[in-house]
């Protein structure tokens, strides 16, 4: 890759700075793409945006900037988006900084102030190279920045129709998917995600590949279509809404479960029921609970160290199972073991009702507790 080394004052980054949201950002002179179709969305929180803006006031270096050079002879910007977007905001009014105590917009600068900002120079290297040059930079040179999360880094291998389309939907704070999804899922639209969640779910886990296999797709109907289906089948199934039913890996529940019927009366009583057992420690997952009746989802109460030493002591460190322990060799029942290397258990299992209480409480080898279902 070729680069050459640029002093551009921000006076000409800002000229003709236009933001169209999907269709593009653009500056100096309407030459720099300034989020070309592998850059991510503006995600500077505001204490970073007023940085950039105040360093420039101090007159402190920024860190340089990479533009690729287009065979046209335009620009787009490898790296530095952040902080670019974050000068023209401020330059087009979008927001004040702290300055000298009081608090100023850019219309709001004094005569020396103004020409102070806008005579700033950026140090920016022009990079001329093939597509997959640019990309492999790309992921070097952010690795010093925001670091890009895993969704957003194969947005930036795997571009196109698809995807353009799949932003569109999943991608966008306000957007369709943020609408029908916020109470279910966790994470920002704009750090896609929103978009990693679905691929996981309609992809089993396999969002690279799935990318990779409809990259050059015309839209992402399929997904959009999936997606809905996942949380239109929640909604009608769960029909009281409580905040842990958020971030929920819905989607896998939907494909072992969707088509089976639901007496939806009968799993809100019951979730009810679950909500209010204080043995229950994961409240979150009663909801994969009720559809898998795998206890592993509800981490029950486990009982405490005075529990098990007492019945470890009241059993004289032999398996409560006695002569049908699983212990090789142990066919008498007499053998006593470490307290290490035994398990707590209920004697009334949580399910037909017994609690995690001292009286509740026998100690298992680990061969008999592995094996209980055999007993």
């Amino acid at each position: 890759m070729k680069i050459d080394r640029h002093q551009i004052p921000i006076r000409d980054i800002i000229e003709n700075y236009r933001d169209h949201a999907e269709e593009g950002v653009f500056g100096y002179g309407g030459q720099l793409n300034i989020r070309p179709p592998y850059q991510r969305e503006f995600v500077y929180k505001d204490k970073q945006r007023d940085a950039v803006i105040d360093t420039i006031f101090k007159g402190f270096p920024l860190n340089v900037f990479y533009w690729v050079v287009n065979e046209d002879g335009t620009y787009e910007l490898l790296d530095g988006q952040q902080r670019t977007v974050s000068l023209c905001q401020y330059a087009a009014g979008d927001f004040s900084v702290l300055l000298n105590g009081n608090r100023k917009g850019f219309d709001n600068l004094t005569t020396d102030e103004r020409e102070k900002f806008l005579d700033y120079e950026l140090m920016v290297y022009f990079c001329q190279g093939t597509d997959s040059e640019k990309l492999d930079w790309f992921r070097i040179i952010n690795i010093a920045g925001e670091k890009l999360t895993d969704q957003e880094l194969l947005n930036a291998v795997y571009t196109g129709p698809w995807l353009t389309h799949a932003k569109s939907i999943f991608s966008k704070t306000g957007g369709a998917a943020y609408g029908l999804g916020d109470k279910y899922l966790t994470g920002a639209p704009i750090r896609q995600h929103y978009l990693e969640t679905a691929l996981k779910w309609i992809s089993d886990g396999k969002i690279e590949h799935y990318m990779a296999t409809h990259q050059h797709d015309q839209n992402a109907n399929k997904l959009w279509t999936y997606f809905r289906n996942v949380l239109n089948w929640v909604e009608d199934c769960f029909v009281g809404y409580r905040t842990e039913m958020k971030g929920i890996a819905w989607g896998p529940l939907y494909d072992q479960y969707g088509k089976d019927p639901v007496d939806t009366a009968a799993l809100e009583t019951e979730i009810n029921d679950l909500m209010a057992d204080d043995e229950v420690k994961s409240k979150k997952g009663i909801y994969p609970y009720v559809l898998t009746r795998d206890e592993k989802h509800l981490s029950l109460r486990q009982f405490d160290k005075a529990a098990r030493r007492g019945a470890f002591t009241r059993q004289k460190a032999r398996c409560a199972n006695g002569k049908k322990c699983k212990t090789p060799g142990n066919t008498h029942g007499q053998m006593t073991f470490e307290l290490s290397k035994m398990d707590a258990d209920h004697i009334v299992p949580w399910s037909n009702g017994g609690k995690t209480t001292p009286d509740n409480c026998q100690m298992l080898c680990i061969a008999c507790n592995r094996s209980k279902g055999d007993l």
